[in-house]
């Protein structure tokens, strides 16, 4: 049985998607862009101050889901421009310190909304 996991302490949905779905102890998290839960507005800043957002946006989806970052086992980078790696890694590195996830880092043409960082991942409960 899948559940539909929502919360606003995260964006919605800007599509006809849902912010994760869980089915029996994983968890599934859509890709997750820089804007603010609280403003509906992009964060201001850079590659580390996007990437720090997408994943407290990462983070309130999986609270919902009654996990946490420290029990994803995948995410997915995706990067408007890989010169932009090593910046969003060592943020992306300060919240996964211990049960580091296997990771896949990708540049893409282009992300919604122009935003230079997308992560999605999955999760245990």
């Amino acid at each position: 049985m899948k559940e539909i996991i929502s919360t606003d302490n995260a964006p919605g949905a800007i599509g006809p998607y849902s912010q994760a779905v869980k089915v029996g102890n994983m968890v599934f998290v859509s890709g997750q862009i820089p804007i603010d839960p609280k403003t509906g507005e992009f964060v201001a800043g850079d590659v580390p101050e996007q990437t720090s957002q997408v994943l407290k946006n990462l983070s309130a989806i999986l609270e919902a889901a009654g996990t946490s970052l420290n029990n994803v086992v995948k995410t997915t980078v995706f990067l408007a421009d890989m010169n932009d790696f090593s910046a969003m890694n060592a943020v992306y590195s300060e919240f996964f310190i211990e049960n580091k996830p296997a990771r896949a880092t990708v540049e893409a043409a282009r992300l919604p909304r122009d935003a230079r960082v997308e992560i999605e991942c999955i999760a245990v409960v």
